[in-house]
């Protein structure tokens, strides 16, 4: 079976393609906009096109645009190649890139998020969420508690603010690592994760769905 991975919930635009679990083809690339214009050649630029029977998007939480554009993407290669189609979540990707590295450690991810708070989540040995994914100011998030190893692009900014020396490992999520992500991370549900409330507000002062 043939997976294509794609990853555009960040500043990084990543895909992968693998079959029988061997990576055959990929790309990478920090981007901060444009994921729009850059990512269907990037596919296109693959082998066989990156055609798959199997398609992987993340859902977030991250750029609000860069998720529904991976979403879109994958809802209409999913048709056009009748394969099946899941998402992950961005954080447990960084988490599970930074367990690679740490085996059996429990780390905190630290991600831009909107507005100039972060989205953090921690997550226990096998990459088991360990809480829910929050939008935090800084000062909240240094004050939240922290695992002894934190990891994303935040990372070093959240650690230097913490007070309790923590390992520090900035990286952004990368589409070639999926594997490392179980079944249980996996989801035929491609509705994106916020990690925040919406900001827009009716007149009555209740939330916009």
């Amino acid at each position: 079976m043939r997976t294509l991975a794609i990853e555009t919930a960040t500043e990084a635009c990543s895909i992968a393609l693998f079959e029988s679990g061997e990576l055959v083809g990929s790309d990478h690339r920090v981007l901060g906009r444009g994921h729009a214009e850059q990512l269907v050649p990037m596919i296109a630029a693959l082998p066989e096109k990156g055609r798959a029977e199997r398609i992987l998007v993340s859902l977030g939480p991250g750029s609000f645009t860069g998720v529904r554009i991976g979403i879109a993407t994958t809802r209409a290669l999913g048709l056009a190649w009748k394969a099946d189609v899941l998402g992950y979540p961005t954080l447990a990707l960084v988490a599970a890139m930074a367990q690679h590295k740490h085996p059996g450690t429990a780390v905190t991810v630290c991600m831009n998020g909107g507005h100039g708070e972060w989205f953090v989540q921690d997550f226990g040995p096998g990459v088991e969420a360990q809480s829910e994914a929050r939008s935090l100011t800084p000062d909240a998030a240094s004050t939240a508690g922290t695992a002894s190893l934190i990891a994303g692009n935040r990372a070093r900014e959240l650690a230097d603010r913490s007070g309790c020396a923590p390992v520090a490992l900035e990286i952004l999520p990368d589409a070639r690592m999926v594997h490392l992500l179980s079944d249980q991370h996996l989801t035929s549900a491609l509705t994106p994760i916020y990690g925040r409330g919406p900001d827009a507000k009716l007149p009555d002062g209740k939330q916009a769905g």
